[in-house]
């Protein structure tokens, strides 16, 4: 459920050839869509298009009077390969799913961004060979998209591999030289000290390569938060010492290049995080100038049924007793804009959905497999057998909430 972080590198492959550079900085076949500020990019929650049950995002922005998203995610084939793909398994050159979401959300005045990393799957920046090819690849969702954000979200695994995290940083710096428009935000672990070793370690490449996002963004969820906002508020200042301390930065630099990423509802690991904890952190970050306040994911920005959801983590919904799209009204006050008063509810809730074939402890699955099991819908993230949905939180199935 969570996302994926990496580290990249290189400045030697900045030096691309002719060829290269103008296949980098090719126009959009669709033509140029209308930016929006800054501010938006750094508020756009994540939304996954084609998995975990996805809103429908002009009603969303509708209700909420949002206007930005973060789609998730980007990586590389599962077969193997060093082009960009949808979770693996859709490729971005031959999409049409994705680019009539974004067509939505733009003929409302809105627009996206797209993520690339998350917490599973094969990364570009290890699938490619250096960090110019990475930058290709990545390059080619840009100019589908015609895009104006991008997100590069490094975990683990893909973090604790230095090459790979060469790539992605080496990468990222490419783009931001090819794409002069393109906001650009680093997302990775947050730990109760801030953030872990291998992030440091992150934070060190690319200062070895002078690169600076926009933001350097911490999710600060998922391992030592049981205190809720303020043991966020304590990991983001922790963090920005760190920030201080890596970059030689003053105090309003390191927070004006200083992110929050969020896990809206009952975490991974069973931690909780409420509207009133969004609120606090909220008033955090614009107390504080932060650049950017996000959340995973938009897909959990409902209601369970029922709303504790037995105990469980859900991608669905968020375990937690909620009207609909109440976080996603956080990152609109964020982006400076007012929500409505009121928000009507989901028109697709995910509650009483049809329940898959049962699950059968002699069946194979493969990844992507849907059964039934306990009143709900589980999918699986990898080869499995035997395995009962549930069981364990790190274990091979996603829970898609009731049914």
């Amino acid at each position: 459920m969570r996302r994926l972080r990496a580290w990249l590198g290189a400045a030697a492959a900045v030096g691309l050839t002719a060829a290269a550079t103008t296949a980098l900085t090719a126009p959009s076949a669709s033509g140029a869509t209308a930016r929006l500020s800054d501010r938006w990019y750094a508020a756009a929650p994540y939304l996954m298009p084609l998995d975990n049950d996805p809103p429908d995002a002009a009603a969303l922005m509708d209700a909420t009077g949002l206007k930005s998203f973060q789609l998730a995610f980007v990586l590389a084939p599962d077969g193997g390969g060093c082009t960009p793909t949808w979770g693996g398994k859709n490729p971005v050159s031959s999409d049409t799913a994705v680019a009539s979401v974004i067509d939505t959300v733009r003929a409302k005045g809105g627009d996206v961004s797209v993520s690339i990393g998350g917490y599973g799957g094969t990364k570009l920046g290890q699938a490619c060979a250096d960090p110019a090819a990475t930058a290709a690849a990545y390059q080619q969702v840009i100019t589908k998209y015609d895009l104006h954000a991008i997100d590069f979200d490094l975990e683990e695994p893909e973090y604790e591999d230095a090459a790979a995290v060469h790539n992605e940083i080496g990468a990222a710096k490419i783009l931001q030289q090819n794409n002069p428009d393109l906001y650009v935000s680093v997302t990775t672990a947050g730990t109760a000290d801030g953030t872990g070793w291998f992030d440091k370690q992150m934070l060190l490449e690319a200062k070895s390569q002078g690169f600076t996002p926009d933001n350097f963004s911490i999710m600060p969820f998922d391992g030592g938060f049981d205190g809720g906002a303020a043991s966020q508020i304590d990991a983001l200042t922790d963090f920005h010492q760190i920030l201080q301390s890596t970059f030689g930065w003053d105090e309003a630099t390191a927070w004006a290049h200083e992110g929050f990423s969020g896990m809206n509802g009952r975490s991974d690991t069973g931690e909780y995080f409420t509207q009133d904890d969004f609120r606090t952190v909220l008033d955090f970050a614009t107390g504080h100038h932060m650049d950017r306040f996000t959340f995973w994911s938009l897909n959990r920005d409902r209601q369970c049924s029922p709303p504790d959801n037995g105990g469980r983590t859900s991608g669905t919904c968020s375990s937690v007793p909620q009207d609909s799209w109440d976080f996603a009204t956080f990152s609109v006050t964020f982006a400076g804009a007012t929500p409505p008063s009121t928000t009507p509810t989901d028109p697709t809730p995910p509650a009483g959905t049809e329940c898959k074939p049962a699950w059968d402890p002699a069946t194979a699955c493969t990844g992507g497999s849907e059964v039934s099991y306990d009143g709900h819908n589980w999918k699986a993230k990898w080869w499995t057998q035997n395995e009962t949905p549930g069981a364990s939180q790190w274990g091979p199935w996603e829970d898609e909430g009731a049914c």
